[in-house]
């Protein structure tokens, strides 16, 4: 995939050297709480490293992503993938996580956001892009919000999180939309 150049970042491809940044945020609750349930158990070295060589091959049809990085020093500073890709029904759900704790709150991930928006409804011709959110990640939930995301729905109470229980907001953006 292309290089995607915004002001302040660059979305580029999965490289070997991005695994100690990556192990950087992995097993941080701070950063991995508001993500997947899959980080509910520490990640070793060895799941980092397999995850990246599966990104660095890009084997999977209904999975590619990006790297999130400064634009000037090409350093890693997240990633944001598109999971689940539907060639035929044309749609994809994002994933995105920012890294870097010093960078949060910045809008960084609306930047990587919009720039994927334009890669995926005007390059793939893609028709829907939709994500999930857990309830009380409120950062996030404006980011898509901005982004132009509307919440379709709630799974109620179905993640248990820091011992309750939270709705995840189901949210979509469509080409006409966009």
């Amino acid at each position: 995939m292309p290089h995607l150049i915004g002001d302040r970042i660059v979305l580029r491809e999965y490289r070997k050297g991005d695994l100690p940044s990556i192990r950087n945020w992995v097993n941080d609750p701070d950063i991995t709480g508001t993500l997947s349930t899959i980080f509910t158990f520490p990640q070793s070295e060895y799941d980092s490293e397999s995850f990246l060589n599966m990104m660095i091959e890009s084997k999977s049809d209904s999975m590619r992503g990006f790297v999130i990085a400064d634009k000037n020093t090409q350093d890693y500073i997240g990633q944001i993938d598109l999971i689940r890709i539907d060639w035929q029904n044309r749609t994809a759900s994002l994933g995105i996580v920012i890294g870097r704790k010093d960078l949060l709150g910045q809008g960084i991930g609306r930047e990587a956001i919009h720039l994927l928006k334009q890669f995926v409804f005007k390059s793939l011709n893609l028709n829907r892009l939709e994500l999930e959110v857990y309830d009380y990640n409120e950062r996030a939930y404006r980011c898509y919000r901005s982004c132009g995301f509307q919440e379709e729905g709630r799974l109620r109470k179905k993640i248990f999180k820091n011992g309750s229980y939270h709705d995840i907001i189901i949210m979509s953006v469509l080409a006409d939309e966009n």
